[in-house]
């Protein structure tokens, strides 16, 4: 089985992301508030930095950076709307996770 360093690459990004115990909490917290619904619901408002931050004792500025690391990774989206930014979870990602899973 030949696996491209292209593909490789991005899931070492993904596994980076995911190690650090705060972004996994983080992400955890995202796909929760994504697998209600539609991309775009009422609940969204759940998933914007501020709400995310007031989760964890963490400072707005940590957890954004957490959010930068998630998303450089692709592992999730974030989307301006009006004064609040919110995150959803990037499902491709998922996906690639999971056939490497399972390709093993």
């Amino acid at each position: 089985m030949t696996i491209e360093v292209s593909r490789t690459t991005d899931l070492a990004l993904v596994f980076r992301a995911l190690s650090d115990p705060s972004r996994l909490a983080i992400y955890q917290l995202v796909r929760e508030g994504c697998a209600e619904g539609s991309e775009h619901s009422a609940e969204d408002l759940r998933n914007t930095v501020t709400e995310i931050a007031k989760r964890f004792d963490l400072s707005l500025s940590t957890v954004s950076h957490h959010l930068k690391e998630l998303r450089t990774a692709g592992l999730i989206r974030c989307e301006r709307r009006g004064q609040h930014i919110t995150c959803s979870v990037n499902p491709d990602v998922l996906v690639e996770i999971e056939r490497f899973v399972k390709s093993g």
